[in-house]
């Protein structure tokens, strides 16, 4: 991790818990448009995508509540926390007893704010930052993916490698709070969550996060 990077985090963000995570803290932004406007003032000419890992999105705390709360999900396996932004997934993935919990995520400053999240909370995180997407030789057990279902291309290349990984014995799980391009089928519910948002990064003050088990069809 750069200290660049590092010194951009820890400038721009505050250390807050979740509020459906109240045990974990992350390098999180009180106010969306402060961080949008720094990141492209700061990072204009290297093409980074908007900082979506200095937030807590419903999804992903719907899972990690999830995993804490049923620790038997990944206690003494593998997990893979795909698209982890903040790492707020993993983090909770080790808390409850993984053996590995590894975080996949192409930004590298999100890759960056997980290294610190992951220290600030007393855990060892892998962080992968090629695209994950297709690969064949997947390591993992479990899979837990967190509000990545909105965006229609991005979803659907997704959801074609999760099913292949489940076929092959994976635990997929999906934190979702009603994202358009969520798959429609092959979708078992485990548990739902009233998660408080922001209105300034979503349309209500609370969005019902569900926890799904992506069967292998």
């Amino acid at each position: 991790m750069s200290s660049d990077k590092a010194r951009f985090i820890g400038a721009e963000t505050a250390i807050a818990a979740p509020p459906l995570v109240p045990e974990i803290s992350l390098h999180l932004a009180s106010e969306v448009t402060p961080l949008w406007h720094a990141t492209e003032a700061t990072l204009a000419q290297s093409q980074l995508p908007p900082p979506y890992w200095a937030f807590a999105w419903a999804g992903g705390q719907a899972l990690a509540r999830y995993v804490l709360d049923h620790p038997e999900t990944v206690a003494g396996r593998d997990v893979l926390d795909f698209g982890a932004g903040s790492g707020l997934v993993a983090v909770a993935a080790m808390k409850a007893g993984a053996r590995r919990a590894t975080a996949a995520e192409i930004d590298p400053f999100a890759a960056a704010a997980i290294a610190l999240n992951a220290q600030r909370n007393a855990v060892t995180i892998a962080i992968e930052t090629a695209d994950a997407i297709g690969r064949a030789d997947a390591p993992w057990q479990v899979v837990l993916v967190g509000d990545m279902c909105y965006e229609r291309p991005l979803a659907e290349r997704l959801t074609d490698w999760l099913r292949k990984l489940a076929r092959g014995g994976a635990t997929v799980l999906l934190g979702d709070p009603g994202r358009a391009y969520l798959p429609k089928t092959g979708l078992t519910e485990l548990a739902r969550y009233a998660v408080p948002t922001p209105l300034d990064l979503e349309d209500r003050t609370e969005r019902t996060g569900i926890v799904w088990r992506l069967e292998p069809e």
